[in-house]
């Protein structure tokens, strides 16, 4: 009975109440006539007798815009919540709330209550105390800010195919954006040599009017890293660089 699936369940009970014997029910859907029995004894020990009118289910935690019925036990509250219980939570709501603030998980907050403030209440109240908790606060965000001519950032990508000397080719793209004002400077190249890296440079400076303090390398070759200036590297990591001085123009250019 067990192993039945939903559908035979509403199979059986739908052939049941159109008169259909066991044995027949069970030819129907290819079962076994003693599981067919054992299904419609459960379901009519389930059900209440004749006269008797089930009892009402009780209600579950509160939603906003629902009420309990007035002969119904007070569902239990959680964070945000009116109505209701108050939650076991709710006196540890400064403790959960920094907790998840640090980007604990529900399950180690509970663990935590539980060793540092004997905690006993369930799992399942603290994991819906702090599901309320973070839908009733923003997410956080940061601005990052720069004084102007501090920063610039360079990249490299890949820009639209086009057809050049009869055939399809898909250029790079020189891309320098300067962290203060966000403005910004392209150019499309063939190659990503450490010449061609540097005329860029030197076009992007020209065309901002000066050279920013500190050059933010995001995706660059390696070899061009390597070439340009190694000792003022100052972080090397998954492709990026932090230069701690500026990317001056070579000398004699």
């Amino acid at each position: 009975m067990n192993q039945l699936k939903l559908s035979q369940q509403q199979s059986i009970s739908t052939l049941h109440q159109a008169g259909w014997s066991n044995r027949a029910i069970a030819r129907e859907l290819d079962l076994d006539r003693e599981t067919v029995g054992k299904y419609l004894r459960a379901q009519k020990a389930a059900s209440p007798p004749p006269g008797v009118a089930a009892e009402p289910p009780k209600p579950a935690i509160s939603t906003p815009g629902v009420f309990p019925a007035a002969d119904s036990k007070p569902a239990i509250s959680t964070a945000g919540s009116v109505a209701g219980r108050k939650s076991r939570c709710a006196r540890w709501e400064a403790q959960i709330s920094a907790a998840a603030e640090q980007g604990l998980t529900a399950q180690r907050i509970y663990q935590d209550l539980v060793t540092e403030y004997q905690f006993s209440g369930s799992y399942q109240s603290v994991k819906r105390f702090v599901r309320r908790l973070g839908a009733a606060q923003p997410l956080p965000w940061r601005r990052m800010e720069c004084e102007p001519g501090l920063e610039m950032q360079v990249d490299f990508g890949k820009g639209a195919w086009i057809e050049a000397g009869g055939q399809r080719q898909r250029p790079h793209v020189f891309r320098v954006v300067l962290s203060h004002s966000r403005k910004g400077y392209s150019e499309a190249v063939w190659q990503q040599t450490t010449e061609t890296f540097i005329r860029c440079l030197e076009n992007a400076f020209r065309a901002f009017g000066g050279v920013p303090h500190t050059t933010v390398i995001d995706y660059v070759p390696r070899h061009i890293i390597n070439l340009l200036c190694p000792a003022r590297i100052c972080a090397l990591k998954r492709g990026k660089a932090l230069y701690s001085g500026a990317l001056a123009p070579p000398q004699g250019t």
